[in-house]
């Protein structure tokens, strides 16, 4: 889904770094309906969930995002993700992970959002 399908505009980052910009999706994203912010230890602590479900959280310098199998393919075909191994030896095929630089985390995350919370 496009970020004009959504309502989405493209987010201007004052400071580039992953931890900044997810804070700002974070804020973006927290008090629409449903959304909360993950408080359980492990995977996706801190992460933000839709209707109790995880779909978007900070990995190390990477934002972790849950969408559909083939917008997945799509992500890593193009460059802007990579494909995320849960540390089983198989990529997890609705998870992908992309780099600060180069893709729009908040229009990532409204598709994340909308692919979980339906």
């Amino acid at each position: 889904m496009a970020p004009s399908e959504i309502g989405v505009c493209p987010m201007p980052f004052s400071d580039s770094s992953p931890q900044a910009r997810y804070r700002q999706v974070s804020d973006a994203l927290v008090g629409l309906p449903g959304v909360t912010v993950a408080s359980k230890k492990g995977f996706g602590e801190g992460g933000l969930m839709v209707a109790g479900k995880l779909f978007a959280t900070l990995r190390g310098e990477e934002m972790l995002l849950k969408l559909p199998a083939a917008r997945v393919a799509a992500l890593i075909a193009d460059g802007s993700g990579s494909a995320f191994d849960a540390g089983k030896g198989k990529p997890m095929k609705e998870w992908v992970t992309v780099q600060a630089t180069g893709a729009d985390w908040l229009a990532l995350a409204h598709e994340a959002m909308a692919f979980v919370g339906r």
